[in-house]
């Protein structure tokens, strides 16, 4: 298969050298559920803008057979997760199967390929493992994105990395750079370690973007069980640990990536700064750079936002929001039975679900919650989506807590089944989009990026992206953070009560009394985030920064 036949155009020439981007999960459409949150919404936006700028970048990804899941109620409305059968007519079976070692036995893999004019992106081939030729094990490696098991979770990055490089010598495609999205692909690095059996090599051809601000959040598993499920491809412990400057009993897959890379990029300035301090101690590492997150306008950015807010034309402004909150309201309604009002602010809380976002800090002090919500001159809506992972206990009870605590007001609604399609009817239905993560944990977040092209503004700490993007009452509202010396309760207590006098004293008179001031921020907030966070400024950045030519 030729560059040409897929991807139906030659590269710019500003674009030639050839990339190959390895990701866990992709969100390109609503249809295709391989893709849990922020790392997919990321790297489906790459390929878009990859694509539309006519660069030599193909993705490799996994057919996920049940998703990530799907988010249901139960009888007593509470969420909880399902697993059902995905099919997709829309992709092409290569007819390419590879044999993958997985702990000492061999798994048969096919590639599948989602071409460039289904939903414009460039080529990506996606890795399934759901065969007749397996055994069950093995057909299982790919039925789940983040399997809970850890055996399974090991497998599924061996199938990503290791069978990701073996499809990619069956195309006879050798790329200029391996990019890896997070670090689930790293046995890539041990494939490619068996072919040039230089270190030196392997970083003249690898990048990598790590996303994980905190060193727990980053995966790593015991070196025995990874040596026996065949991690290491064909190297044997010792070489590993000598080759990369190893030592302990367990392999941070992070760490080992960026031993293996020539570069490595964070994913916001500040997530920069954090990273280079949490790995900055340890020998052999890369650089790490900051290209900051984006998002791609043409999928994410309503065509009737746009031209109002181009034209400067308030009235008409208003008129599409009031539409794209219809829309959005029909949603609540079927889902919650509640009734929204479109001339009513509504703020929106919706990302993937997590504990360290605090999806429950508007509710920190219940009874200024309950004045909020009961305010007559400024009334407010709320809204709450997310999806937890599904064997996260704790963020599953905080999410069922929202259902149960809001479930008697009729201006609060939590929506199930967030995916793109959700996603895009809240950005766009939403006046206010809040984002309270604990600060310094969240790497870079790019939900307010997409709210802020449709005329959401955004309510925030100032964590990730926000600071190169916020000036404060002007294209957005910031959120005081609290001191760093206080304890995590009272941080949450004093970041309530400073989000809470935002909303009270400047959001919701600033909508009610002062429209025109309103829509200057939001004109603001648009002119801020394009072109500088749409993903067309980071495909090139990438390019720029990452993808040097080679020799």
């Amino acid at each position: 298969m030729t560059r040409t036949e897929l991807f139906g155009y030659s590269p710019d020439a500003e674009y030639q050298t050839s990339v190959a981007y390895f990701s866990m999960e992709f969100a390109i459409d609503q249809s295709l559920k391989i893709y849990s949150g922020g790392l997919g919404f990321l790297s489906g936006s790459h390929l878009r803008s990859a694509f539309e700028k006519e660069q030599n970048l193909l993705g490799i990804g996994m057919l996920w057979k049940y998703g990530y899941y799907d988010q249901v109620r139960d009888k007593d409305n509470n969420m909880v997760p399902t697993f059902v059968q995905k099919d997709y007519s829309f992709l092409e079976d290569t007819g390419i199967v590879i044999s993958v070692p997985v702990h000492s036995a061999t798994v048969k893999v096919k590639a599948f390929l989602l071409r460039p004019a289904t939903f414009g992106t460039v080529p990506l081939f996606l890795l399934s493992t759901d065969l007749a030729e397996n055994d069950e094990v093995s057909r299982s490696i790919t039925h789940r994105l983040y399997d809970p098991n850890e055996s399974t979770r090991i497998a599924q990055s061996i199938i990503l990395g290791i069978g990701g490089g073996m499809l990619l010598d069956q195309l006879n495609l050798q790329p200029d750079y391996y990019h890896m999205n997070e670090g689930h692909a790293v046995p890539l690095n041990f494939y490619l370690y068996s072919k040039y059996q230089n270190l030196g090599e392997i970083k003249k051809r690898m990048v990598f973007t790590t996303h994980t601000p905190e060193l727990a959040g980053n995966e790593e598993h015991d070196f025995s069980l990874l040596r026996e499920m065949s991690f290491f491809y064909h190297m044997q412990e010792h070489e590993v640990k000598f080759v990369l400057g190893l030592e302990g009993e367990k392999f941070n897959y992070t760490l080992a990536a960026l031993k293996f890379s020539g570069k490595a990029n964070a994913v916001s300035k500040l997530h920069g700064e954090v990273a280079r301090e949490m790995w900055g101690g340890y020998d052999g590492i890369c650089e790490i750079v900051s290209i900051t997150n984006a998002q791609n306008q043409k999928y994410w950015q309503d065509k009737g936002i746009a031209q109002s807010v181009t034209g400067h034309k308030e009235q008409e402004f208003l008129e599409r929001k009031k539409e794209l909150k219809s829309l959005l309201f029909q949603q609540v309604a079927d889902q919650t039975g509640k009734l929204f009002d479109e001339n009513v602010l509504t703020l929106v809380w919706a990302r993937r679900f997590a504990g360290y976002k605090r999806a429950d800090l508007l509710m920190n002090d219940w009874k200024r919650f309950e004045i909020l919500l009961a305010h007559s001159k400024h009334p407010i809506q709320i809204i709450w989506a997310g999806k937890p992972y599904p064997e996260d206990t704790g963020a599953n009870q905080i999410f069922n807590k929202i259902i149960n605590e809001i479930k008697a007001f009729p201006n609060c609604a939590v929506l199930v089944g967030y995916e793109l399609g959700l996603s895009s009817l809240l950005k766009k239905g939403a006046d206010v989009w809040l984002n309270n993560p604990k600060m310094y944990r969240e790497a870079s977040g790019t939900s307010g990026m997409t709210a802020a092209m449709n005329g959401a503004i955004n309510l925030s700490i100032p964590d990730g992206w926000i600071p190169e993007f916020a000036i404060d009452g002007e294209n957005c509202f910031l959120i005081k953070p609290a001191e760093a010396s206080l304890s995590q309760e009272e941080k949450d207590k004093k970041e309530n009560a400073n989000l809470m006098d935002v909303l009270e004293k400047t959001v919701l008179p600033t909508y009610y009394e002062y429209p025109s001031k309103w829509f200057d921020i939001v004109q603001n907030g648009i002119k801020g985030v394009i072109p500088e966070f749409e993903s067309a400024r980071m495909a090139d950045a990438y390019y720029k920064q990452m993808y040097r030519h080679a020799d």
